[in-house]
């Protein structure tokens, strides 16, 4: 019975790995297409019971964790010719650092769905930021996707893969900000100005936690950039 019960664990978790393959394309996809309908689909699909939840796509924060082991297995690839300086200890173990990736590129979704919690005077709980962050996580994936491989091809020595790298990185930029703007303003009723304000504004913040997290890794651990 013991071995019934492991060989269906084993059934299941297979097929789940490879439906991986259709889905996730398929989640990129409307995700780029639509991201505003995606956004509202993740909010929808936490009505439903958990059985019934994210059916027809990923989860979003499995999206966005798959999203991460895609971007750190290109850099794996490249990292030979990518990597300027020697990582600290506790980052130079593959899994530390793609934990280190997923909690970095998470503390964006947490801080935009604070923004609008705190915007329309909802109380901050665990359950009423579920929602927000779901919806952003989904959004929050392609844009960590191109920025992390617009990053990787900015630090070659080949002039045009810099060059389309820093394209990358300003287009994921560009792209999030719009799609940001228009969730706030459709969210809280905030002109586009206040809305691109706000999104900018978050961003900075973000940006700045994720620096301060990761300084206080290296210089923690002894090994700052050479």
């Amino acid at each position: 019975m013991d071995f019934m019960r492991l060989l269906k664990s084993i059934e299941e978790l297979l097929y789940e790995l490879v439906s991986w393959l259709l889905f996730y394309p398929l989640t990129m996809w409307r995700t780029l297409h639509q991201p505003q309908a995606m956004m509202r689909y993740a909010d929808l699909e936490l009505t439903d019971d958990v059985s019934e939840q994210y059916t027809e796509t990923l989860s979003p924060p499995l999206f966005l964790l798959i999203t991460l082991m895609l971007a750190h297995g290109v850099e794996l690839g490249l990292v030979n010719q990518t990597t300027p300086w020697a990582p600290p200890p506790l980052l130079a173990n593959d899994s530390n650092l793609l934990m280190f990736r997923a909690v970095a590129f998470s503390i964006l979704p947490l801080l935009m769905a604070v923004k609008l919690l705190r915007h329309k005077g909802a109380r901050l709980t665990r359950d009423t930021l579920r929602a927000p962050f779901f919806s952003q996580c989904y959004v929050t994936s392609p844009f960590a996707l191109a920025l992390s491989v617009g990053m990787l091809l900015t630090r070659t020595d080949n002039q045009t893969a810099r060059v389309t790298g820093l394209a990358c990185v300003l287009a994921a930029f560009a792209w999030y900000v719009i799609v940001e703007t228009r969730w706030f303003k459709a969210d809280l009723g905030l002109s586009t100005t206040g809305a691109v304000l706000r999104v900018v504004w978050t961003l900075v913040q973000a940006l700045i936690a994720i620096l301060l997290v990761g300084a206080a890794i290296v210089y923690g651990t002894g090994s700052p950039p050479a």
